[in-house]
């Protein structure tokens, strides 16, 4: 079993997201958490999957330096791509407002990526989730937004939330990537890392 060969090293995960952390502790991954504030900013020129990748990457720097031999570092992004653009989270109530007007009735990516570091070696994989929104009145948005609150949230909204239950017509992918993490993804990987 993977946990038995996980119980062998430490599992660090660079990231705030209750969701990120219930999901590894869904694998029964023992893991702990650590934080550190980076400038979430990218080269202009990258587009799609190099972005989250990018990102993922540099949150894993503030720590490469600290790592010992049995330490898995885990950092990941998702970004939300839309119209060759990436929509990240919204800055106020009207900007979410366009946001989520600019998805409706329409298909978007969710691309999340996940950087696995060691002091050996640095592993990034990435998942694309297809997500396709019905049209969605304005009230719809309103009311999400303002009981909802998406604002930390890349492309305002959560698809675990109302909006999700009411506004999406199908996705091909996995569900779990658009809420934040391709468990799948970090499973495998971390059963390739540990072989």
């Amino acid at each position: 079993m993977i946990n038995n060969k996980l119980n062998k090293y430490h599992i660090i995960l660079a990231s705030g997201s209750p969701r990120r952390q219930q999901f590894l502790k869904d694998l029964g991954i023992n893991f702990e958490v650590k934080l550190s504030a980076v400038e979430e900013t990218y080269p202009e020129d990258l587009v799609g999957t190099e972005i989250s990748d990018y990102l993922a990457q540099v949150k894993a720097l503030p720590f490469k330096n600290e790592l010992h031999d049995n330490d898995i570092l885990i950092t990941s992004d998702t970004i939300v791509w839309h119209n060759n653009k990436a929509l990240g989270k919204p800055v106020n109530e009207e900007d979410a407002f366009k946001m989520i007007k600019s998805l409706s009735d329409t298909c978007h990516e969710v691309i999340t990526s996940v950087c696995f570091t060691t002091t050996k070696i640095q592993k990034t994989v990435s998942s694309i989730t297809k997500v396709y929104f019905n049209h969605l009145t304005d009230d719809e948005i309103q009311y999400y937004i303002k009981n909802f609150h998406p604002l930390d949230k890349a492309g305002s909204y959560g698809i675990q939330e109302w909006i999700g239950y009411i506004g999406v017509e199908k996705i091909e992918g996995s569900h779990f990537n658009v809420m934040g993490l391709p468990t799948h993804l970090v499973y495998k990987t971390l059963l390739t890392i540990i072989e």
